[in-house]
């Protein structure tokens, strides 16, 4: 244990300036054996502190560190756990109850020892004691010598002190007067003796000459006395007087306490009396004006909010603890309640009056322009009131929702009224019967074109003069002169289409913005009615919990809404407007496509999830569907024709169709953002035309195969060439290949008629090359023979080849169509193949005949004044 002490004082305590005085290992009751060491230190310096340290020995066992420290001054109780048998169990009360095992009763009883010598001897504090034995306390209690020597070896060492400088120098000087001071200790110290009883001697005589000063000194300090006496007298008096004095104060302090407390109380209640009266007290004026202010006139609206308001603001006050149990403050409260009802009451019958007044209107009537009643008065007389609705919304909800559900019913009828005759106008400016009407089949029993699909489908637009089929296809624009296809027509359905779109848009948004702005729609983002007031039923026949059929999670949704149900005959009357536009003529939709997707386009970047928005958006879905519909007839159709048997096919009518649809499409979508709708439609029509020209020409009967091909496909090159679709540049390529292909075949088909003969004996000859004979030997083949040559010449003279020539240009003529003028083309190809032959039988009459001298009965002169003649001639 001593080695543990020495290491512990070196290691750990004398780098903190303090030293080590008693030890004990140990370890906590009740828990796994863990051995540490509680230790009793003193701080060198002063003021002293003594300190109970706990120490443990690190995890890797190489050194030792302090884990807690407890101030001794702390310490409340020590209990030894048993005062009359060897223990090793003790209790330290510090902060807590620390409860510890010593290695030995022994170490434990030493321990607890020291710390009652410590506290004994620097802080003299009161420890409770607990069954600690006598004699740890007889030895803990100082008396005379055993309490200088308590502290041991630890108290002596605290009482030395070294020699200071001057002290040593001293020393050193009487050792250096006496020769023998090292040599002779005892002889040393007997010198020093005498010296010192020397000494004593002179202190004595000293003493007793001052006797007669000791004497006078006595005399003055019993007079001192007496004086003091007496200043302690005239104190005592003093304080007797300022006794009472302190009485009376303490008297004066506590009623000045109280009279300061009393104001503290009056202040309190004035304040407390001067908020209730600033904030719940509501001006007569205003209550005035609650009851019976005119809601019809500007100033008694304006004088309404200002009371509405002053009133919520009362009612909103944030009352103190306590206040709402004051009587007249219950009062008032209930004063307040029953102005918010009967002002909510008032203003909910007026707001209804007005909504019905409006719904009833009968002002409006069919107008012949097609234009929408405005309905910026009525907003502008209403918007007055909607700082007033903003209030009843906030405090009586039930019949702010009652005056909403009331608002949509009557609205509603109005602008179903206006909405329909606004689309019976459009729908009569389009098929012309604004008085012939009755004649086409367009009004109803009602007087008015109810555009329903069975009405639609009873419909006939016919016109006394050249008005258009109801229903256009690539034929009957191919069929169709430029007056036929009534350009005007289309483009006054354009305009009445945009001038519908137009109308309904700036309605739709003033109504929405009006509902934003009068039902306080446009301040939060979402609302829930449990966070409103509670209400009764309204006087608009609504009740807020049983009419509302679910709390709509956000304002934005709850306009929408509102907006469906008030324009619900939008939608079917524009699909109705659109179905009776594609029964009139089916290339309408490729207008209504333009626009609508225009229209749509704007809306969405005013509001994505508008009502205007939707609606036009699922309206444009149908739009986009009566243009596919349309490009899937014009395939059928297509795929349905029939030509004649007896006469000339020409250019196809759905050819010539294609041309006028993609000239107009190409007006309609220039900068639309829906062409590719258009590409893809082009796609479609012109891979049905590729197929069908084909088809038409392998069942072509009067006119050449190559014939028809060539003519329709010279058509189509020409249409995409001057349009310049960037979508069918590949077709463009594919029809000039298909047109240039049937071309030479047609051509090189013509001309194996004229010359039949020498294209026979030549491609005889040829045959023979083809075999191994030789050039020079083809003559002495008996079929090839110079005779048989000069035969197959003699028979083509240039009279029979012109007169060949003429029949020929007369052929082609009865098969090719004046519409495409494709004759002159076909005939300057045909001279060039003609001629090209020519050189090649030349070529061949030159090898194989040579020297013979034999040619063509005509020169290529000659052909050409043939072909030339036969041109004018014609």
């Amino acid at each position: 244990m001593t080695a543990i002490k020495h290491a512990l004082q070196r290691d750990i305590f004398t780098p903190n300036d303090e030293r080590l005085l008693s030890i004990v290992n140990v370890c906590k009751a009740g828990k796994k054996k863990k051995n540490c060491f509680l230790c009793a230190t003193v701080t060198t310096e002063h003021p002293v502190q003594v300190r109970v340290v706990k120490v443990k020995k690190s995890d890797k066992g190489d050194f030792y560190k302090t884990q807690t420290t407890w101030l001794l001054q702390d310490l409340t109780m020590v209990d030894a756990k048993d005062d009359l048998k060897e223990n090793p169990d003790f209790d330290l009360h510090f902060d807590k109850v620390y409860k510890w095992v010593a290695s030995s009763p022994a170490e434990k009883n030493a321990f607890i020892s020291c710390i009652l010598k410590l506290n004994q001897r620097y802080l003299r504090k009161k420890i409770d004691l607990a069954n600690v034995s006598l004699q740890i306390l007889e030895e803990s209690v100082p008396s005379g010598e055993n309490q200088s020597v308590a502290g041991g070896e630890e108290e002596a060492a605290a009482e030395y002190q070294e020699l200071n400088t001057r002290e040593k120098q001293d020393i050193e000087f009487m050792m250096v007067g006496c020769e023998y001071a090292i040599s002779n200790a005892e002889a040393f110290a007997e010198k020093l003796s005498r010296e010192l009883q020397v000494l004593d001697g002179a202190n004595i005589q000293s003493i007793m000459a001052s006797e007669k000063q000791v004497n006078i000194l006595m005399q003055l300090l019993d007079e001192a006395l007496k004086e003091v006496d007496q200043i302690e007298g005239k104190l005592s008096s003093y304080e007797e007087m300022l006794q009472s004095v302190k009485e009376q104060m303490d008297q004066i302090s506590e009623s000045n306490h109280l009279i300061e407390l009393s104001k503290t109380n009056s202040e309190t209640l004035l304040g407390e009396i001067e908020f209730l009266v600033n904030h719940m007290d509501l001006s007569k004026g205003h209550i005035k004006a609650l009851q019976d202010a005119d809601l019809s006139s500007s100033r008694g609206i304006e004088a309404c909010t200002n009371a509405a308001e002053a009133l919520l603001q009362c009612m909103n006050v944030s009352l103190r603890p306590g206040h709402s149990m004051l009587q007249a403050v219950k009062q008032q409260q209930q004063l307040f309640t029953d102005l918010r009802e009967q002002f909510a009451r008032r203003l909910a019958s007026h707001l209804n009056n007005v909504f019905v007044q409006q719904g009833h209107d009968q002002t409006s009537t069919l107008s012949v322009e097609i234009t929408l009643p405005n309905h910026h008065p009525f907003h502008r007389d209403l918007l007055r009131y909607a700082k007033l609705m903003e209030w009843l919304k906030n405090t009586e909800y039930a019949r702010y929702e009652g005056l909403m559900k009331n608002y949509i019913d009557y609205i509603v009828r109005l602008y179903d009224r206006e909405i329909r005759d606004f689309f019976e106008v459009a729908k009569n400016k389009m098929t012309g019967a604004t008085k012939e009407g009755k004649k086409f089949g367009l009004h109803g029993s009602s007087g008015k074109l109810t555009g329903s699909t069975s009405s639609l489908n009873k419909l006939s637009v016919q016109s006394s003069g050249s008005r258009r089929s109801q229903s256009s296809s690539l034929l009957d624009m191919g069929n169709m002169s430029a007056s036929d296809l009534d350009v005007a027509d289309r483009t006054k359905f354009d305009k009445i289409f945009e001038q519908v779109l137009s109308e309904l848009e700036p309605l739709c948004l003033a109504e929405q913005d009006f509902i934003s702005k009068f039902f306080n729609l446009s301040q939060h983002q979402s609302m829930s009615r449990t966070s409103m007031g509670e209400g009764d039923e309204g006087d608009g026949g609504v009740s807020s919990r049983h009419q509302t059929t679910a709390v709509l999670s956000s304002e934005k949704e709850m306009v929408r809404q509102m907006m469906t149900h008030i324009f619900r005959c939008i939608e079917p009357e524009l699909n109705n407007l659109i179905a009776l536009g594609d029964k009139i003529d089916s290339f309408n939709s490729l207008y209504m496509l333009v626009k609508m997707s225009y229209h749509v386009w704007t809306a969405e970047n005013v509001d994505s999830a508008s009502f205007l928005s939707t609606t036009l958006g699922n309206v444009l879905v149908t739009v986009k569907r009566n243009f596919d519909k349309c490009i899937s007839n014009q395939i059928k159709q297509m795929e349905d024709v029939k030509i004649s048997k007896k006469s000339k096919v020409g250019i196809l009518p759905f050819v010539s169709g294609f041309e006028e649809f993609a000239e107009l499409a190409e007006s309609i979508f220039r900068g639309s953002e829906r062409r590719g709708d258009l590409d893809k439609a082009y796609t479609k029509l012109i891979k049905a035309v590729f197929i069908n020209v084909e088809k038409v020409a392998n069942e072509s009967q009067k006119t050449p195969r190559d014939v028809v091909m060539m003519e329709n496909f010279h058509h189509i090159l020409a249409t995409l060439s001057r349009l310049k679709i960037s979508c069918l540049e590949t077709e463009k390529r594919d029809a000039k290949q298909k047109y240039n292909d049937h071309l030479q075949s047609y051509v090189i088909y013509s001309l194996g008629h004229p010359l039949e003969k020498l294209n026979i004996f030549f491609e005889g000859v040829k045959a023979r090359v083809a075999q191994g004979i030789g050039y020079d030997e083809v003559s002495y083949q008996l079929a090839f023979s110079k005779q048989e040559l000069r035969k197959v010449i003699k028979d083509y003279p240039g009279k029979e080849v012109k007169k060949g020539l003429d029949n020929l240009y007369k052929k082609m003529d009865k098969h090719l169509c004046e519409e495409e003028n494709l004759l002159q083309v076909v005939w300057h190809t045909m001279q060039d193949e003609f001629i090209r032959q020519y050189k090649h039988f030349e070529g061949l009459i030159e090898k194989c005949y040579t020297g013979v001298g034999i040619t063509m009965e005509f020169t290529i002169q000659d052909i050409l004044e043939y072909f030339s003649s036969i041109a004018q001639s014609h």
